[in-house]
């Protein structure tokens, strides 16, 4: 007979009681809250949380307690430019004001249309132009007011348009015609900027050569008014457009494009501790030059501020109307600072985390810059980003052509006469284990035409392209071990006359 001994019984129940109490405790216990980080993915058209695409071009947005709202254009053209992306569109004729919400800035649900576009003699005709759009909140009146540019049947000028919800819809207010101080009577390209006070002021350059910029008041007793001007810059160096400010660190930061009609440029900065000015000499910003701004012309910027750091958000606008300028309307990226300085960080895709105020280079970004050769804009020999040698007399073997693998442009190596040439990007990544495509066609009979990586830490790895490749193919070199920092890749062919390659859509993803 086993004899128990209820001395063990009763510990091995104190045991199980104590178990059961601290299982319950853990699951009544608050846990640490850890903010959790979002993905932009650029160089796509953008999907909203119903998987339709965003249409929201010249927006702006404000923040209301942690929601932000994203207000922005619909062109008829839109539709029509993401299902064929490689042709130039020129449709900006007007279809709506859209409205979006996120609370991460990366997934963006639609809340309707702030304004349609009405019959003809209507406010909002089709053939009216409005673009250039920016929101505040106006604390007196209880209103959300749209601030853009217009011109229609109402007038042409600054449009105002009111709500009592960010969510719309909202009605048509007046058009101020003219802005006291300007040398033009309407602005040129504008935005609305929110100072940390609360005060809104219209950012923009003037309407015709677009050599002054401008910060005007926006009214605060009602937010239905622009004020008088004050010129803070006049450029020497040809018109600027894409006007847009934010602020980071006690300095105002204007930055602009070039005039190339909305189009890829450099990004220009002026920084002044007072918004009004006195402001620096003009700078190009650092980061935005090898693929003119990822591609984009300045569209909007926001502030992002969390318990671990600030940052701006670079909201970098296209589209294909003088040119074949990439995949998708909006382009985001992170700018960061060193001291006062500003630096454009140019990136495929990127994890934006709003509570801490942080981001992080994405682990499917591509590095390679002006991959797709979209940045170029025109046909040229010297491309942006790459390095372009051949042993003619000059750069003549390497050019861009038009009828890209997607988008409107493609790389293209050839010569009338027998040649030798190289295009390359020199490039400064992680260590880590590296793949690298491209898109290439070839007409073949080439001595050597190679797609290569090398400089990094190994033994050279090429993939041969001098067969006939008549059709887009994409080629591939895999287990790219980098150890030293930094690559080396491109394309190199040593041709007979006529012999030719095409090369898009470069990319190198680290594993």
């Amino acid at each position: 007979m086993t004899v128990i001994n209820l001395r063990n019984i009763k510990l091995i129940l104190m045991m199980l009681i104590m178990l059961l109490v601290s299982i319950q405790v853990g699951y009544l216990s608050p846990k640490p809250a850890y903010a959790a980080s979002s993905l932009i993915q650029n160089d796509v058209f953008w999907k909203d949380t119903s998987n339709n695409n965003i249409y929201s071009q010249g927006g702006g947005i404000l923040k209301i307690g942690s929601t932000y709202y994203w207000y922005g254009v619909k062109y008829n053209g839109a539709v029509t430019y993401a299902n064929s992306p490689t042709a130039k569109n020129s449709d900006t004729s007007f279809n709506a004001i859209t409205i979006y919400s996120s609370t991460d800035l990366a997934t963006w649900t639609f809340r309707g249309n702030a304004v349609v576009a009405g019959a003809a003699g209507t406010t909002f005709e089709p053939a009216s132009w409005v673009g250039r759009l920016g929101a505040v909140y106006n604390a007196n009146t209880g209103k959300y007011v749209i601030i853009g540019q217009y011109g229609g049947p109402a007038g042409e000028g600054v449009i105002f348009l009111t709500s009592s919800s960010p969510s719309g819809p909202f009605t048509f207010d007046h058009v101020e015609s003219n802005i006291p101080n300007v040398v033009t009577a309407t602005t040129g390209d504008q935005s609305v900027f929110v100072d940390d006070n609360g005060q809104a002021y219209l950012i923009f350059s003037n309407s015709n050569g677009r050599t002054h910029l401008y910060v005007a008041p926006i009214r605060a007793s009602d937010s239905l008014h622009i004020e008088a001007a004050t010129e803070v810059y006049t450029s020497a160096n040809g018109g600027r457009e894409g006007n847009v400010m934010f602020k980071h660190n006690g300095y105002y930061y204007m930055v602009s494009s070039d005039l190339h009609g909305w189009n890829s440029s450099h990004t220009y900065f002026i920084k002044s501790t007072n918004i009004l000015g006195t402001y620096s000499a003009e700078s190009v910003m650092s980061g935005t030059d090898a693929d003119f701004s990822h591609v984009t012309q300045t569209g909007l910027a926001v502030t992002v501020t969390g318990t671990s750091g600030s940052f701006v958000v670079f909201g970098g606008d296209r589209w294909s109307d003088f040119a074949g300028n990439g995949i998708g309307y909006n382009q985001w990226v992170p700018i960061s600072f060193n001291g006062s300085t500003p630096y454009f960080n140019s990136l495929s895709q990127w994890n934006i985390d709003v509570a801490n105020g942080t981001w992080s280079v994405g682990s499917g970004n591509n590095y390679v810059l002006n991959p797709g050769y979209e940045a170029d804009r025109v046909s040229q020999n010297l491309l942006a980003g790459w390095t372009n040698w051949d042993n003619l007399s000059s750069a003549e073997a390497n050019s861009n052509v038009t009828g890209g693998q997607s988008g409107r442009w493609a790389m293209t190596q050839s010569y009338a006469s027998a040649y030798n040439a190289s295009m390359y990007q020199n490039i400064t990544v992680p260590n880590g284990t590296y793949t690298l495509k491209a898109w290439v066609k070839s007409s073949g009979g080439q001595t050597t035409a190679q797609i290569f990586a090398k400089n990094f830490g190994g033994t050279e790895k090429d993939y041969a392209i001098n067969s006939s490749i008549s059709s887009w193919t994409q080629v591939t070199i895999s287990n790219i071990q980098v150890t030293n920092g930094s690559i080396q890749i491109g394309v190199f062919s040593v041709a007979n006359a006529g012999n030719w390659i095409r090369v898009d859509n470069f990319s190198l993803v680290k594993n």
